[in-house]
């Protein structure tokens, strides 16, 4: 059994360039004088159990993105492919590339999610070996409610239990047979998912949950550059 990666950073993150003197997309931007893209792939390379990591950019950023990999030293591990216009597209373009039998495992993590830690991985790997299906979820802190959308605003319908929510976090993982064919059914039903579990699940598979962290947040905002920054000073200093 092997173990594949598959970053999607194909986006144009238009939240954060709103903040910005420059307009490069956020995955491009510096964490501590490093691209966060490369933060990310160092978390990954640094795991043995993985065999390959496969980063899908933006057509126009293919050399950019080789050009990175080379000088960061991972050329031979990493493999940088087109994306598509939606997040969707781009992991199924990696997909179709992936060198992955039926029972290898294949992640899916977010380009801008640069802190994920070691251990995390490693239980989501052992989770999808248990269960075929896993993501790591931060349990909600907060009240939830369920609201009905109206002309005045929102109203409250409900309110929903804490202990049955989760917030989605990546990786997300899955045996390569069993994503591939729930990504070859939404695509033959039109269906676009909000992650690769939505898709999973619309696949009748079940996923489990690996708990995950608030350090392992998606860099998404101005300010989040400032958090990333603390969280990465800490782990220097543990």
């Amino acid at each position: 059994m092997r173990v594949f990666v598959i970053l999607p950073a194909a986006g144009l993150g238009t939240r954060m360039a709103a903040g910005q003197a420059s307009a490069a997309p956020k995955q491009f931007l510096e964490l501590a004088g490093t691209p966060i893209l490369i933060h990310t792939l160092r978390a990954f390379a640094d795991v043995p159990a993985i065999a390959g990591i496969y980063v899908a950019v933006r057509p126009n950023e293919v050399e950019r993105v080789k050009a990175h990999v080379a000088e960061h030293g991972f050329a031979g591990r990493v493999t940088v492919v087109e994306g598509g216009d939606s997040r969707q597209a781009s992991v199924a373009n990696a997909l179709a590339v992936l060198p992955c039998e039926a029972d290898d495992i294949v992640l899916v993590h977010d380009a801008v999610r640069p802190l994920i830690d070691a251990a995390t991985i490693q239980r989501t790997i052992q989770a999808v070996e248990k269960h075929h299906a896993a993501i790591v979820g931060l349990p909600a802190v907060d009240t939830i409610k369920q609201v009905e959308r109206t002309a005045d605003g929102a109203l409250i319908t409900s309110t929903i239990p804490r202990e049955y929510i989760v917030q989605a976090q990546t990786p997300q993982g899955f045996r390569c047979g069993l994503l591939r064919r729930a990504f070859a059914e939404a695509a033959a039903d039109g269906f676009v998912g909000t992650d690769e579990a939505s898709v999973v699940e619309r696949a009748g598979a079940a996923v489990a949950v690996v708990p995950g962290s608030a350090a392992n947040f998606k860099i998404t905002q101005p300010g989040d550059l400032e958090l990333a920054e603390f969280y990465l000073a800490r782990r220097a200093k543990a």
